[in-house]
């Protein structure tokens, strides 16, 4: 059951999240950038993967867990291909999959580190039973 550090993540972030569970993504956190006045959305998942074929699978997962659980599809999408980065665009919420070496050079948690960020725990449930 989701706990109080997690309720107030929006429905589409869950599911992100939960995709990126599916296929054991990383550290994945959550980031809330709804008050900041200079940003691109309003809301960050980011998380990374061992090998580009596990960069490319947390892709894929996150796209299926989208648009089967909540009819969602990214408008944008970089990077999959060559998965050192790669990037899923829903709007609001963006999703940064990196290789894990990819992730500690980009630091976007760092950059970004104004707004409210949520670690996720492994075995952390944030969607669904």
């Amino acid at each position: 059951m989701p706990n109080k550090k997690t309720e107030k993540i929006p429905e589409l972030a869950k599911v992100i999240i939960a995709g990126i569970q599916e296929v054991k993504g990383h550290e994945i956190v959550y980031i809330n950038l709804s008050k900041l006045e200079q940003r691109c959305c309003d809301h960050f998942v980011i998380c990374h993967g061992d090998s580009f074929t596990q960069v490319a699978s947390i892709a894929g997962a996150v796209e299926r867990e989208t648009r089967e659980k909540i009819g969602e599809k990214p408008l944008h999408r970089e990077g999959v291909a060559n998965a050192e980065w790669a990037l899923l665009d829903y709007g609001n919420v963006v999703v940064h999959i990196f290789h894990r070496e990819k992730r500690d050079h980009y630091n976007i948690e760092g950059l970004w580190a104004d707004g409210d960020l949520i670690a996720i725990e492994d075995e952390e449930k944030v969607y669904g039973e």
